[in-house]
């Protein structure tokens, strides 16, 4: 009798006022479609955008686009003042007629030494090489000599004054400024009687945007991400002019050079984009999705069963008092049930016979919210454990 009221003493300090054991929570392993995104954000771009410049300086006499305006190629867009370019013209002309007429001097001076030499070559063969002398003879010879050669520089300066001419005459072309592809003007940067200055730079005067029913989106991937991102990949994204509406895109390009901003390494990654109802406009910015995995008709598990374990694998029992933690363990009470872990250490933990049994698994992709298992003992249906909820005490 006695024996007998200490195990119903003991009994009652170790449970309580009612029942203290705490339950567990389970989720069903299912078979469903998983897909793996990731998030990045940045703005949308023309495909290609031409920046049009004046190479010369000067002040604008004329602006002849404005914004939204379609161009075509060749178009007149704006006008430089070349009252200044016309009059560097007629000087350049007048040098080359300067030159025209240096030629024309000195072809003469080489035919007048040229009859020179010819008289002293006859009477020094009239007087038997007795006159002239023959020092004389040479310097008739050397006269003429530079007068050819003066001919030849006379001819060079002309192609010289002609090269000036047409650099002169090309001025006045590029004064005449038009747009360099067909497209439409995305900005206009300057007003008629607008003094520009083409120094180090070409000052830019416009920006045609080329096509914008294609467009890019240039985002920013994270050092994290970007291993699992490929050409071809699906992605979406939204704008905020559109809310409510996702608009598809492509990955073109991976960059493979890094930015590096308050610590944070991100790759240039660039988007193809359909834009045939012009509803996107160059500079939005636009949050993406692009999908790295997808997988159908896979096991699923969420994420907290695979970071779950029972606390009497922690080294805390559920539930209990002070004297129960201090008490020998009674005989029924059993340890979790744990099967050799494969090498990755992966498992979940189901209920067998009211005890969490361990199941090795292996694991693929995930979304963060619920893993795919590639293999192991786990079944379509079965119940995994995700929580453990103490009773209240």
């Amino acid at each position: 009798g006695g024996t007998l009221s200490a195990l119903l003493i003991l009994f009652a300090l170790t449970r309580g006022p009612g029942d203290r054991s705490g339950q567990y929570q389970t989720e069903e392993a299912v078979r469903d479609h998983l897909v793996v995104t990731i998030s990045a954000s940045g703005t949308l771009q023309p495909t290609r955008s031409v920046d049009v410049g004046s190479e010369l300086s000067g002040t604008l006499e004329a602006v002849l686009a404005n914004e939204n305006d379609q161009v075509s190629k060749g178009q007149i867009v704006a006008r430089l003042d070349t009252s200044k370019l016309r009059d560097a013209v007629a000087k350049s002309a007048a040098a080359v007629a300067a030159a025209d007429a240096g030629v024309l001097q000195a072809e003469a001076t080489v035919a007048e030494s040229r009859a020179n030499l010819n008289r002293l070559r006859q009477v020094a063969e009239l007087s038997g090489s007795k006159v002239p002398s023959k020092s004389e003879l040479e310097t008739a010879e050397a006269t003429y000599q530079r007068a050819v050669a003066n001919v030849a520089s006379a001819r060079a300066a002309v192609a010289q004054a002609n090269a000036a001419l047409k650099t002169d005459q090309t001025n006045i072309e590029k004064a005449v400024i038009r747009a360099q592809t067909n497209g439409v003007v995305l900005s206009r940067k300057v007003e008629p009687g607008q003094t520009i200055v083409a120094a180090m730079t070409t000052p830019v005067l416009f920006t045609i945007a080329e096509d914008l029913t294609k467009m890019e989106l240039q985002v920013k991937v994270d050092e994290a991400d970007v291993s699992s991102v490929k050409l071809g990949q699906a992605a979406s994204f939204t704008v905020s002019a559109w809310s409510g509406r996702r608009f598809p895109a492509t990955i073109q390009r991976v960059g493979l050079g890094s930015t590096t901003t308050d610590n944070v390494v991100t790759y240039k990654t660039v988007l193809s984009v359909a834009n045939d109802d012009l509803a996107l406009r160059p500079g939005m910015t636009a949050t993406a999705r692009i999908v790295t995995a997808s997988r159908d008709n896979v096991l699923l598990v969420p994420n907290a069963a695979l970071r779950f374990t029972p606390p009497t694998a922690r080294g805390d029992a559920p539930g209990g008092s002070i004297v129960s933690r201090l008490m020998p363990r009674p005989p029924q009470a059993r340890k979790p049930q744990q099967r050799p872990a494969p090498a990755d250490n992966k498992q979940v933990w189901v209920l067998h016979d009211g005890q969490p049994l361990a199941i090795p698994v292996q694991t693929g992709a995930s979304n963060g919210r619920q893993t795919e298992i590639t293999g192991g003992d786990l079944k379509e249906g079965m119940a995994v454990i995700v929580d453990y909820q103490e009773a209240a005490r």
